[in-house]
């Protein structure tokens, strides 16, 4: 035994092996993803109630504010599960941990279509704003960026027929695009760009008024939920998908003997 399994003790590392093994997590994603799922469109129902019902038109802006109400949770689902996808990375590098490439590659298509929502909608709140769908403004290149490292990451995987192979290949390459999290995180900060600065996470507090920061709030929970209950589900998905790709591998194994003994005899 490691020095680093010593010192963690016998429990901790009996409550690791536990949640390593992909049969133990279908069981508690079985019975929790009906509740991520419930409090997913309770929080939903809640957010667009107060977006439409609640939260101000912006004495500038107007009634097109009302898109930063998805547009904001949106950028902080992509890079949230990005983040989640090189945590994944290095579990599959240096932990070995089974499910460690199942939660990355199940991550990887959510965090894709959160960013392309993200794209979408800031080119939609950008011409009324900017009088352009898009400017090659930092924030939004690096956001840019971000979507065609996704999509890379999701060719990789089909690309590399060993799916080992492929875990590794992907990891690294992740763990090369985290470089761009900071990039767009402080983007606003380092260069002079039409994107505004930080609203909620700064110094000093958020800017935003009340009336408006609680339905934003809102819908960013919201879409967290929505993210996770998306994530378990996808993951599910992927380790069902593995053991039939096993199963038919077993089989084909199998029907491949049969043939071969009446030659052999």
């Amino acid at each position: 035994m490691s020095m680093d399994a010593k010192a963690m003790g016998p429990k901790a590392m009996g409550r690791l092996t536990r949640l390593a093994q992909p049969g133990h997590f279908m069981r508690w994603s079985g019975s929790l993803l009906p509740w991520v799922a419930g409090l997913a469109v309770l929080l939903l129902a809640v957010g667009q109630y107060m977006t439409w019902f609640v939260a101000p038109p912006d004495y500038q802006q107007g009634e097109t504010v009302r898109i930063m109400y998805i547009h904001v949770p949106a950028a902080w689902m992509a890079v949230f599960f990005y983040g989640a996808m090189a945590v994944s990375a290095l579990g599959t590098l240096i932990w070995r941990h089974p499910l460690a490439d199942v939660a990355q590659r199940a991550a990887a298509p959510i965090g894709a279509a959160f960013t392309l929502i993200c794209l979408v909608t800031g080119s939609l709140w950008g011409k009324p704003m900017w009088g352009t769908y898009w400017v090659w403004d930092a924030r939004l290149t690096s956001m840019l960026v971000l979507f065609l490292i996704y999509c890379g990451l999701l060719a990789l995987w089909r690309t590399i027929e060993d799916p080992n192979r492929a875990a590794r290949a992907v990891a690294i390459l992740t763990l090369v695009g985290a470089v761009n999290l900071p990039i767009i995180k402080f983007s606003v900060n380092w260069w002079s760009t039409l994107h505004q600065p930080a609203s909620i996470l700064r110094m000093g507090g958020p800017t935003i008024y009340p009336t408006m920061l609680y339905p934003l709030l809102v819908m960013i929970a919201a879409a967290s939920v929505l993210g996770i209950a998306l994530h378990l589900q996808a993951m599910r998905t992927e380790i069902l998908r593995r053991r039939v790709r096993t199963l038919t591998i077993l089989e084909a194994e199998r029907l491949d003997a049969a043939l071969l003994a009446p030659q052999a005899a």
